[in-house]
């Protein structure tokens, strides 16, 4: 399986803010973030002002990286998004926030979502009683997802949720039972949901080019 193996730090300081890549690190005083905010690369020249296009691919790259998505499965994801009925922008941060993975993360079980996929991929998940170990899964509303897990995982889970309460919540589209570990889909996510700030139109523009 394909994976971005670029530096996680420097994409969360070319982006501007944090994008909750490198799990514990992001909620301490060692996120990269908060001890060097500018972008990487050299500081001394002046920087001019970016063009439209840039800014365009700057939105993209930003999107991938939160998601953790290659360019080949992001540009599927549009797809999808752009033959459905409706806004391709909002329906595209929809299809995004389905996926199984990233559930998972904004449940507050994991860290991040490279945790998260690594739940999912070792066998963990359940979904309505079913094994599901493909973490671009799309939910559905009224699915439970289950996380079966052993004692050493379940002391695991209990220090993520403690460590990620601290700068996040879990979305009101999601109803979590951290008892049980069991997720339940109330409805599915909007743009409103998402934690990170994205502008979406600037990807569909870019992509119908």
């Amino acid at each position: 399986m394909a994976r971005d193996l670029r530096p996680k730090c420097k994409l969360c300081r070319r982006a501007g803010m944090k994008l909750f890549l490198k799990g514990i690190r992001c909620v301490t005083e060692k996120c990269a973030v908060a001890k060097r905010p500018t972008p990487p690369g050299m500081q001394k020249r002046q920087r001019s002002k970016p063009s439209y296009y840039a800014l365009q691919l700057r939105e993209k790259q930003k999107a991938k990286s939160v998601y953790g998505l290659l360019e080949r499965q992001f540009r599927r994801f549009f797809e999808i998004a752009h033959k459905s009925e409706g806004a391709t922008g909002q329906i595209l941060i929809q299809e995004l926030e389905r996926r199984l993975d990233n559930i998972v993360f904004r449940s507050l079980f994991a860290l991040s979502r490279s945790q998260a996929r690594q739940f999912v991929r070792h066998g963990f998940i359940f979904i309505d009683n079913r094994r599901v170990d493909i973490p671009s899964f799309l939910v559905k509303k009224d699915q439970v997802i289950e996380l079966r897990i052993g004692q050493k995982m379940n002391d695991l889970i209990k220090e993520n949720i403690q460590i990620s309460a601290k700068e996040k919540s879990v979305p009101e589209w999601l109803s979590v039972d951290n008892q049980n570990h069991k997720i339940t889909i109330k409805r599915l996510p909007t743009k409103d949901d998402i934690t990170i700030p994205m502008q979406e139109q600037l990807i569909v523009e870019l992509y119908s080019k």
